[in-house]
């Protein structure tokens, strides 16, 4: 998604997750990095599908119990709740969960790439995902003739690359559950049901 950055209030005083509740209920996302107001437009059609298919299949078909994938969770990176991150999808233990916004890191981080997105999923996530502790984060493009998946583990503070998925080869992994998936099938027509596992693929 697109992010247009603003600075909050014109003395400069960092916005916390309090400012954020006075904000309209517009459908866009409304995160803070240090006090400092990111507007992301909604979600075009083709990234909430890949999001709806991602946490359906995650939840439905792979995730043992006890696990939680959740669209949209706000996360609150510090104690004084100045920098909070809205992840496309995240995947969290259950006894993780907390309202009105997560404050522990949740196992998995995943974010769907759009154009004006590259620099800040590729980047400015990746650094701030790992220095909070996500063990895992993927990023998907949801390309209609390369769809693929990258997938990073955090290793010593940092993200270290394990594989990048594309089309309709089987994305596999066994974190934080064994997962295997096929990146076309997250936006493609058809039997997407039957084949995003790779059941015939």
């Amino acid at each position: 998604m697109s992010v247009v950055n603003m600075q909050a209030h014109e003395q400069h005083v960092p916005m916390t997750v309090d400012d954020l509740e006075r904000l309209p209920d517009d459908g866009r996302r409304y995160e803070l990095v240090d006090g400092r107001l990111d507007v992301s437009p909604a979600p075009v059609s083709i990234h909430s599908l890949v999001e709806s298919r991602l946490c359906g299949y995650l939840n439905f078909v792979v995730a043992p119990d006890g696990y939680l994938a959740m669209q949209g969770a706000g996360i609150n990176f510090n104690a004084n709740r100045t920098h909070h991150s809205i992840p496309d999808v995240v995947v969290l233990n259950e006894t993780d969960f907390e309202q009105p916004y997560l404050t522990r890191p949740p196992l998995l981080a995943i974010e769907v790439v759009s154009p004006e997105s590259i620099i800040r999923d590729h980047h400015t996530k990746r650094r701030e995902y790992a220095e909070f502790g996500i063990q895992a984060y993927w990023i998907v493009t949801p390309d209609d003739e390369k769809p693929g998946i990258l997938e990073f583990r955090l290793e010593d503070g940092e993200y270290r690359e394990v594989q990048q998925v594309i089309g309709e080869d089987i994305f596999a992994t066994d974190f934080p559950f064994p997962v295997k998936l096929v990146p076309y099938w997250l936006l493609a027509k058809g039997p997407w049901r039957e084949r995003i596992g790779g059941e015939g693929a």
